[in-house]
């Protein structure tokens, strides 16, 4: 964020001069399991560095929290952490993403994403008028599940995370949830690896790409 390019802030110059829309992750990781799920860690210095983010050109930010278990009280403390910082950060005037994400290996994932859906509605719901946020899930097991987040008057854009499913199921189920688009990273570069010369890695990140792009934009 704090780097140069061709004497831009590197924030601004992607946005600017490459159309890339500069997002900073601002957690500082996840406290130990308790109630089922784990909180963000304490961010201290949240202020001054979202100060230095506006300056800087960034647009927004994402920031993850983790649930594992069906827990009411703890997915009611994810969801509240998360808006209470979101606030925070729409204070500064930027685009606070909300990632409360659900594993992939919960052993009731679709029991946890049903307490995530009515928290996460009832926050949304209790908004001010004009404050608005992106929400960062994972694919839900029902398609469409949340598809009255991705209507409703607060949320900006929902996007998917990948979570652990490979590329090609992350995909699948992406394509069956309307108003979703991707959000992927260990599904974006699965296939990458430190050996591959420029030109096959180079490939094999376009055909990721495209698959994933297909998935956000051709629904099933």
């Amino acid at each position: 964020m704090d780097g140069q390019a061709q004497g831009q802030p590197v924030p601004a110059f992607l946005w600017r001069e490459r159309g890339v829309i500069p997002f900073l992750k601002v957690d500082k990781g996840l406290e130990a399991e308790n109630s089922g799920v784990s909180l963000m860690k304490p961010m201290p210095s949240l202020d001054a560095l979202l100060a230095r983010a506006v300056k800087l050109g960034v647009f927004g930010t994402k920031m993850r929290s983790l649930i594992n278990l069906p827990s009411q009280e703890g997915i009611a403390a994810v969801v509240a952490q998360q808006f209470e910082i979101a606030a925070q950060i729409a204070g500064h005037g930027l685009m606070p993403i909300i990632e409360p994400e659900v594993s992939i290996k919960s052993p009731d994932k679709a029991g946890a994403e049903a307490i995530l859906l009515a928290e996460l509605t009832r926050m949304l719901d209790a908004l001010p008028d004009g404050r608005r946020v992106m929400l960062k899930l994972t694919i839900p097991d029902v398609p469409d599940f949340y598809s009255a987040l991705t209507n409703h008057r607060s949320v900006a854009r929902v996007v998917a995370l990948s979570g652990g499913y490979t590329r090609a199921d992350a995909c699948k189920r992406l394509a069956a949830n309307h108003g979703m688009i991707a959000s992927f990273s260990r599904a974006l570069t699965e296939d990458l690896n430190c050996s591959m010369d420029a030109v096959t890695f180079d490939a094999a990140v376009a055909r990721a790409i495209d698959e994933i792009y297909e998935a956000s934009t051709v629904k099933v």
